[in-house]
């Protein structure tokens, strides 16, 4: 328990820390930070209309952290899940379009959210065989797949997938059948729930199983996984698989209960405020929804404070950033002194 304890102490810290920079940014400004801060937190769970909205919009939050998280644990750095992301909306939207009101509704929105994790698991698998077989850097290989799935985007939403009449850069909006229920009159939708079972369903792959422990292990350290007898090459990949489709998911949740269309700039950058809200998660499913609870409460809360106190909602990406820097200060603080140095 005690260990547990001291585990969430630099998650809680970097994040003291990232609302005091914050608030000294408030400050020199010329507002108030105490304002700002009451108009933020009001316009997160002040009603039940604005808790429902954090809900929404820690939704994509929790799945593109997960990705990380999950990728992170196995000792590879998955920066891709933007891209796995919108080529997961991507693959829905083509489905949709191509299947429309055809296929029946329960049927439809199976057959439409399967499309867009595979399409994110596809994505994923081209970086993991990129290090597996080429020995190509992952980070470099994920942030070159981002911008290569943005312009695939750009390039179909413009061109063949453009929606009829051809007056925006975007789809035709989903047929019904592969529109996600919302619970009336909130924006809250049934993909909320999916996100939640996702991360139960990865905290218990990743602490309860076999499969879990080799991943973990080889990410710990993959010379004595593979002494131990552990295939770390195959568990990296399925990792990378897994981590891609879980910000497949991610995307095409996204657009199935909210936007219900693709377009150009269809993601605000999930894939890479995952980081943020995998490594405050400390790599956990459940950190990582609590993390990205937060994160959508800062992104829930930010349009009443830039409403009501006049601070721009800017002003919740100096936190992101902040979480991120303190984070990595404070692991690498702990890390010297561990080694007495």
């Amino acid at each position: 328990m005690r260990q547990r304890i001291a585990e969430l102490v630099p998650s809680l810290l970097a994040v003291a820390l990232a609302l005091a920079v914050s608030a000294a940014v408030v400050w020199l400004t010329g507002s108030s930070p105490l304002v700002a801060f009451a108009a933020l937190l009001e316009g997160a769970v002040g009603s039940r209309d604005s808790l429902a909205e954090v809900a929404v919009k820690a939704c994509p939050l929790i799945l593109t952290g997960l990705a990380v998280a999950l990728s992170f644990r196995a000792g590879t750095w998955n920066i891709g899940a933007e891209g796995q992301l919108l080529v997961g909306a991507l693959a829905m939207a083509a489905v949709a379009q191509v299947g429309g009101s055809m296929v029946p509704r329960p049927l439809a929105l199976v057959l439409g959210l399967g499309a867009a994790a595979a399409g994110g698991a596809l994505w994923a698998a081209i970086a993991a065989a990129l290090k597996l077989r080429r020995g190509v850097n992952e980070v470099i290989a994920t942030i070159m797949l981002n911008f290569i799935a943005a312009a695939l985007v750009s390039y179909l939403v413009q061109g063949p997938l453009m929606e009829q009449g051809g007056r925006y850069p975007q789809t035709d909006a989903l047929p019904p059948e592969f529109v996600l229920p919302r619970l009336a009159p909130y924006r809250l939708h049934l993909g909320v729930a999916l996100a939640l079972l996702a991360a139960l369903v990865a905290q218990f792959g990743l602490f309860r199983t076999r499969h879990g422990f080799e991943l973990r292990a080889a990410g710990l350290n993959a010379v004595a996984a593979r002494l131990a007898g552990i295939p770390v090459e195959r568990r990296l990949f399925w990792a990378f698989v897994l981590s891609g489709a879980f910000a497949g998911l991610a995307g095409g949740i996204e657009l199935s209960a909210i936007t219900r269309r693709l377009y150009e700039r269809f993601s605000p950058g999930w894939g890479y405020t995952a980081i943020a809200v995998g490594l405050l998660g400390r790599l956990s499913p459940i950190g990582v929804v609590l993390a990205a609870l937060f994160f959508g409460a800062l992104d829930a809360g930010s349009n009443t404070m830039q409403r009501t106190a006049g601070v721009s909602a800017v002003v919740v990406y100096v936190v992101h950033g902040c979480v991120i820097l303190f984070l990595a200060a404070l692991e690498r603080w702990q890390r010297n002194r561990s080694q007495g140095t």
